[in-house]
């Protein structure tokens, strides 16, 4: 029984690639000679619907023209050839634009040390609520933003368009005179920036192999990081150098600079990046058609086919009626909810009895520490492809850290608690990141609808998480810390239940069983997977 993305006229019964001597008096394919226009022959199966038959499933499809003719060292040059050009392409602009993405989001933790608070006057929880109100909007718009993306197959336009009005609406908070003003400012913020880190998710797992993707996604993560080290140095230059100038404080110069360098960024991003691998114009042929027929191989389904194919509400539907996305979903909203003491680093960095500036430029180790250990975790979980103890193991460090924080006001071990936070939390985050697309791998509109829902829900934490680091409640933030321990410890069960679970499957899977939200069976699937067939990632 064919998905309805498997019919046309190269497709066999049960939608299966017809091969070249079946099609030979069929009309020709089509081909990519644009931005917007189809591109060339792809392959698809059938496994998506549980009631296809093994025999229907155990078909062998052929690989493009191109790549078929390949050697096995010719491919692996080519390919890896392939990679880099990617990496060139896609890496260095998204890790630029994220870090952008973060930096307009959470400079208002900076600027809350060069008077924001004092120049509004906002007094009690304001500020606390100020910050908060973001992440209404940014949850509101997250899976709408990622199912349009995958619907329009255009994210060289669409990202970028998004980055253009966020940077205005983070330039225009500079002219904020009030709380109310400031509120409303944040909302939409966040609304408009939610579009951006779940569509990068989605993104990098439209062009890279699950084994490429937990490294890619670390790189990507590395923008938000480096962000929380940028942002304590650039506040400190600018409170030193700038407040009071053009009548202006401090604040208020962050907002603007900040604001104007992310419309800048963005209007480079036009002419830089690429659409998906069947909708983009700067591949040759031949690696436009290796770009897709890879992660076929690698999951045994063709990925992003045409707009027509990618259904709002059918996406939604297989991804919320997948209980692997519930459990993922528990796991990354466990992390956030951990992570959420990011929100007000600087905050609880002053407590330690430094200076502004000293407080600022303390925020950077920490950040620094946290880019490095997340690059390396993620480049061996990719190695060795290995995810559950890749993602619990930091959890563990955070825990002690969390615990060291609540319970000495001695500088020394406060500080070396606060330099444990950040790696704890998002060492194992970002592989976790990537285990979504790893355990929810195709169609490409369920994989879209997840990764914007679990993103969304779990980012929900830091809805009420800054009420619970008032100034008051310092230097140990007693509560703040307890239950960042207990989310991370929840963290540290849901990703052991999911890799029970992922290892029940695969056993089914040994048994030639079929498995609900496992890709193809057998034949069916190309390359090494004819040998091994469709496995989760553990």
């Amino acid at each position: 029984m064919a998905t309805p993305y498997q019919t046309g006229p190269f497709y066999g019964p049960g939608g299966l690639w017809k091969s070249r001597k079946n099609r030979d008096s069929a009309a020709a394919p089509e081909v990519y000679n644009g931005d917007d226009k189809p591109d060339i022959e792809h392959i698809s199966d059938t496994s998506l619907d549980p009631t296809t038959t093994t025999s229907s499933a155990n078909r062998r499809r052929e690989a493009p023209p191109l790549v078929r003719d390949l050697d096995p060292e010719e491919r692996a040059r080519l390919e890896k050839a392939l990679i880099a050009k990617i990496d060139l392409r896609l890496l260095p602009m998204l890790i630029i634009m994220y870090l952008m993405n973060y930096l307009d989001r959470n400079n208002i933790a900076a600027a809350r040390l060069a008077g924001l608070e004092d120049e509004l006057g906002l007094t009690g929880t304001q500020y606390l609520t100020a910050l908060s109100i973001l992440f209404v909007g940014y949850i509101l718009m997250q899976v709408p933003s990622n199912l349009f993306m995958n619907k329009i197959g255009k994210p060289a336009l669409y990202l970028p368009t998004v980055m253009v009005i966020w940077g205005v609406i983070s330039a225009a908070t500079a002219a904020a005179e009030s709380f109310g003003g400031l509120v409303a400012i944040r909302f939409f913020l966040g609304f408009v920036e939610a579009a951006y880190f779940p569509g990068c998710l989605f993104f990098l797992s439209s062009w890279y192999t699950r084994k490429e993707l937990g490294f890619r996604t670390a790189v990507l993560y590395s923008g938000s990081l480096m962000s929380g080290a940028f942002s304590g140095l650039i506040t400190a230059g600018i409170t030193d150098g700038l407040d009071g100038k053009k009548g202006l404080r401090a604040w208020r110069w962050l907002f603007i600079i900040e604001g104007v360098i992310t419309i800048v960024i963005a209007f480079i991003a036009y002419f830089v990046l690429p659409n998906f691998p069947r909708t983009t114009n700067w591949l040759t042929e031949e690696e436009r058609q290796l770009a897709i027929w890879r992660l076929d191989e690698d999951i045994g389904e063709d990925d992003w086919t045409g707009s027509q194919n990618q259904t709002f509400w059918l996406g939604m539907k297989l991804a919320f009626q997948d209980i692997k996305m519930w459990i993922l979903m528990v796991l990354l909203f466990c992390f956030v909810a951990s992570g959420t003491v990011t929100n007000l680093f600087p905050t609880i960095v002053k407590t330690l009895g430094y200076s502004n500036i000293n407080s600022l430029l303390l925020t950077v180790p920490p950040y620094v520490l946290g880019v490095i250990t997340t690059f390396c975790n993620s480049w061996h979980a990719d190695k060795t492809g290995e995810r559950y103890f890749h993602i619990t193991l930091p959890l563990y460090i955070a825990v002690i850290a969390f615990i060291i924080a609540a319970s000495t006001i001695k500088t020394g071990p406060r500080y070396l608690a606060m330099m444990l936070m950040i790696p704890g939390v998002y060492t194992g985050y970002v592989v976790a990141l990537a285990w979504i697309s790893n355990t929810l791998p195709r169609p490409p509109a369920k994989r879209a609808a997840a990764l914007a829902a679990i993103n969304a829900v779990s980012n929900s934490a830091s809805i009420y998480a800054s009420y619970m680091y008032p100034e008051s409640a310092g230097p140990r933030y007693v509560v703040a810390m307890s239950v960042n321990c207990v989310t991370a410890f929840i963290a540290i069960c849901a990703a052991t239940l999911l890799r029970f679970m992922l290892v029940h499957l695969n056993k089914k899977l040994d048994r030639g069983e079929v498995v609900v939200g496992a890709v193809a069976v057998g034949e069916a699937i190309p390359g090494e997977a004819v040998r091994k067939g469709f496995r989760f990632v553990l």
